[in-house]
């Protein structure tokens, strides 16, 4: 199904070689938008070529999202190839667990400067093109970790993903006088590989038997929400965290 409001539209999604950002970024590319394929692995590589493949554009930038002049070079090259930016999705983030006694300062900065510094970065060099515009739409990807619940062994990460909640939330004060919506997505267990090893069917089983739709979450189910909030169907919608977890916080 073609999302309205995305055909031809510019997007900038990054940690797009794998997992739910890849997703995210052939979803928005079969829809109709031109995609910036943003990572710091040469897999984006693999990533654009399928874009390519499905009748879209697609473009890769390497880029270390905790740098803000890489950024601002993802954003110059976006700019080069395709003169707009309309959508932009926060992705890209690291997922460690270690526990709170153990967790080091170089743990602590690590975690915060990529999952939330990074998105920082991304918004401050993105911004102004969408407020010249008067047009714009950004995604942030945080979790049910530390939005909704709490989890051991995640206090760096959990502390990351609600600042990006409360980042959205004062984004979205401030700019939707320029046309921008700002939403932020907060995933609950989902299986990013579809890999059925050994080590973890048991853990996944275990994680299924709590969800109560009953499966694990696909990074395709992300990838149908930031579609939608991407689009123009969810212009009355900003400064809000949705929950997609299957209802697993519900209970």
């Amino acid at each position: 199904m073609i999302i309205v409001g995305l055909k031809n539209k510019v997007a900038i999604v990054t940690g797009a070689s794998q997992g739910i950002g890849k997703e995210i970024a052939l979803h928005l590319a079969k829809n109709g938008a031109k995609v910036v394929v943003a990572d710091i692995t040469d897999k984006m590589l693999e990533v654009v070529n399928e874009i390519k493949s499905s009748g879209s554009q697609g473009l890769a930038v390497k880029c270390d999202i905790t740098k803000m002049e890489e950024v601002e070079n993802m954003v110059d090259n976006t700019i080069k190839k395709f003169s707009r930016i309309d959508i932009l999705v926060n992705n890209a983030g690291i997922y460690p667990f270690k526990p709170f006694l153990e967790i080091t300062e170089q743990d602590w900065d690590r975690v915060l400067n990529i999952n939330l510094k990074g998105t920082f970065h991304c918004v401050k060099a993105v911004v102004s093109k969408m407020v010249s515009q008067k047009y714009g739409k950004i995604i942030n990807i945080s979790s049910m970790a530390g939005s909704t619940v709490g989890f051991p062994n995640q206090a760096h990460y959990s502390a990351s993903k609600a600042g990006i909640v409360g980042l959205t939330k004062t984004l979205a004060l401030e700019l939707a006088p320029f046309g921008i919506n700002i939403n932020a997505i907060a995933p609950g267990p989902i299986d990013p590989t579809g890999t059925k090893t050994t080590n973890n069917i048991e853990v996944m089983e275990q994680i299924r038997k709590i969800i109560p739709i009953g499966r694990m979450g696909q990074p395709e189910d992300v990838a149908n929400l930031v579609l939608y909030l991407a689009s123009d169907e969810s212009s009355f919608i900003t400064g809000q965290c949705i929950v997609i977890d299957g209802g697993f916080t519900v209970q």
